[in-house]
């Protein structure tokens, strides 16, 4: 019986499939972008925050954290972030990761942050982006800034 144990690509057992000891990090992917996405709407709304990856198991987990600068121009207008796997949701509800919200003022800034461990049982290329929306409907939000760097990270980590 051969057995082939490998740092890089886990433990190859006889029939040539192979494992992965669970908990570890097999693979890292990172994107920036500091180009603005303005949004008017209350429809989520893809923003230029996205990332791709390509699971070596399907058993995998992806950790997919990051954060996005956002602006608003006035007291009405309320950002927020939620996650899209492909053209889906990952996390639906109206109010997505988190929001900014204030009853009086006008223009205001902040860093919406997240963090979401997927499943996604595939080895074909999954990609992950920010949507964003302005909650109120009203005013526009930015999501992002040419003088700021958004970031989104994916760690695939063995189930």
């Amino acid at each position: 019986m051969t057995m082939i144990i490998s740092g890089d690509n886990g433990l190859t057992y006889p029939n040539s499939t192979v494992q992965a000891s669970a908990g570890v990090v097999l693979q890292v992917v990172n994107a920036t972008t500091s180009t603005p996405t303005t949004i008017t709407t209350s429809a989520f709304t893809a923003t230029a925050l996205t990332a791709s990856i390509t699971p070596k198991f399907s058993t995998s987990k992806i950790l997919v954290f990051g954060q996005i600068y956002v602006t608003i121009s006035a007291s009405t207008a309320q950002p927020v972030i939620t996650l899209y796997k492909g053209s889906s949701a990952v996390f639906a509800n109206g109010y997505g990761f988190g929001d900014i919200y204030t009853t009086s003022g006008g223009y205001s800034e902040a860093i919406l942050s997240f963090s979401f461990l997927d499943s996604p049982a595939t080895t074909s290329n999954t990609t992950y982006t920010i949507y964003g929306k302005n909650g109120s409907g009203l005013n526009s939000t930015s999501f992002g800034d040419v003088n700021r760097i958004a970031v989104i990270t994916l760690m695939e980590i063995a189930a």
